[in-house]
């Protein structure tokens, strides 16, 4: 099962997100309508987004499309870097870089911590 946690650092205009664990399709869902409720209060085009993801485990193929979602949907609405921080961890590196390319996500910055 796959937690997330949302906190604005409106200060620093930093949206932060820690997400850990197997998303199931539902789980995804619920990560998305909370991400939406979240951005209604702030002007997207002027923050960061910055995703903690060493607790995240490589997605499963069904997931996949939930995950191309979030990256399409952080596209959209326009956040000026996007930064996902990762363990070290190639086989999850490789799917985020590869889900990233595909939706043309440029401004996509993976780290490993």
């Amino acid at each position: 099962m796959g937690s997330f946690n949302i906190q604005l650092d409106q200060a620093n205009k930093v949206f932060k997100a820690q997400v850990e664990g197997t998303f199931s399709t539902e789980d995804g869902m619920k990560s998305i309508e909370a991400y939406q409720k979240s951005i209604a209060s702030i002007s997207v085009p002027d923050y960061d987004i910055e995703i903690d993801c060493t607790q995240l485990n490589v997605s499963s193929p069904d997931t996949l499309p939930i995950l191309e979602g979030c990256f399409q949907l952080y596209k959209r609405d326009g956040f000026k870097k996007i930064v996902l921080r990762i363990a070290k961890n190639p086989i999850l590196k490789m799917q985020l870089s590869r889900v990233g390319r595909a939706v043309q996500l440029n401004n996509l910055e993976i780290v490993e911590v």
